[in-house]
């Protein structure tokens, strides 16, 4: 079955469910209905940060708000698929948080059919207009095997997601966040607003703690022997960097050429380290270790939040503590 007749399917379902939540609704007692009319707000993000970060806003959440992380069980968000009881939680939410880029294309027939149609959308690449990067491939780093074509024959822009690993683009979208629940409810909009200005002065004070290590470190070069998705990072600091792989590739592994490289790198550049992302599969970064004159750098793990889980968060992940970890990691590359 094709996506989109699997997406045609799905919101069959969802349409067919959300019909039968509002008949029982409307014909129900007047308590149920109050019920209904009293619960706080609804609100639906996609991955871990942006999650995080709304909980943070809420702080005790006078209103009782319910937020939903989708992407909860480790799958990676260039492959996530909704299901249908993800696609009515959309359709009925007050707010919708998601990153914008390719791998969210579902996300257009998941609005289209949305049943509350005063629904606050916030897309983090349009929040972040400008400041968004194009993909790019640097010296070394191996690209798609097929480059995309759009109608007209002209090669497709692609964007890098993985902005909320920049701590300036998280403060931004942490106020546009703000700003929207604040008109979903009134009532609590002053505690709202005072959450999300602790927070990003958080923010900011870790921002300038990066500022500072990353200023006073002799090495201003990291090498991922992995996909990379830490470039919004990396040009907020004025680090330079070599990967095995762009952000999003779905590759696994590296080419002789690709790995010959990166050692030979590290070797001109007297690197210590090999950064990986989080994941248990390490191959190319040994590998890359192996094929250096020393074979002895040690192997680090920046975590880009893509995996994370709800246990994960149940457990007392955060954002702001797994990027306090990440400068840890840094500290100990660059020096």
């Amino acid at each position: 079955m094709s996506k989109k007749m699997c997406l045609i399917s799905i919101w069959t379902m969802v349409i067919i469910t959300a019909t039968l939540v509002t008949f029982a609704c409307l014909s129900g007692c007047g308590k149920a209905q109050e019920k209904v009319a009293s619960g706080g707000p609804k609100i639906v993000t996609t991955i871990f940060p942006e999650y995080d970060w709304v909980m943070n806003i809420l702080g005790d959440n006078p209103a009782g708000a319910e937020v939903t992380m989708l992407l909860d069980n480790g799958v990676d968000l260039h492959s996530y698929q909704p299901t249908a009881d993800d696609m009515l939680k959309i359709a009925t939410c007050d707010m919708f948080i998601y990153v914008g880029g390719e791998s969210d294309e579902w996300v257009e027939d998941a609005l289209a059919e949305a049943v509350n149609k005063d629904m606050k959308v916030i897309d983090l690449l349009e929040v972040l207009g400008d400041s968004v990067k194009e993909e790019e491939i640097v010296e070394g780093m191996e690209g798609e095997e097929e480059e995309e074509e759009s109608e007209e024959g002209e090669e497709e822009i692609e964007y890098d997601e993985h902005v909320w690993l920049s701590l300036k683009a998280a403060a931004t979208v942490v106020g546009y966040i703000d700003a929207e629940l604040e008109q979903i409810d009134t009532a609590n909009a002053s505690v709202y607003a005072s959450n999300a200005a602790t927070y990003i002065e958080k923010l900011n004070a870790l921002d300038k703690e990066y500022e500072s290590v990353i200023s006073a470190a002799p090495v201003k070069t990291v090498l991922f022997g992995d996909r990379f998705p830490f470039r919004y990072m990396t040009d907020d600091y004025g680090l330079d960097y070599f990967a095995a792989f762009v952000g999003c590739s779905a590759e696994t592994e590296a080419s002789f050429e690709t790995v010959t490289f990166l050692a030979g790198k590290m070797d001109e550049l007297g690197l210590n380290s090999v950064l990986t992302i989080e994941g248990k599969d390490h191959r190319i970064a040994e590998t890359i270790v192996q094929n250096t004159k020393t074979k002895d750098q040690q192997i680090l793990t920046l975590d880009s939040m893509q995996s994370t889980t709800s246990a994960d968060v149940k457990s007392g992940a955060t954002y702001m503590g797994v990027m306090e970890n990440n400068l840890t990691v840094l500290k100990k590359a660059l020096n």
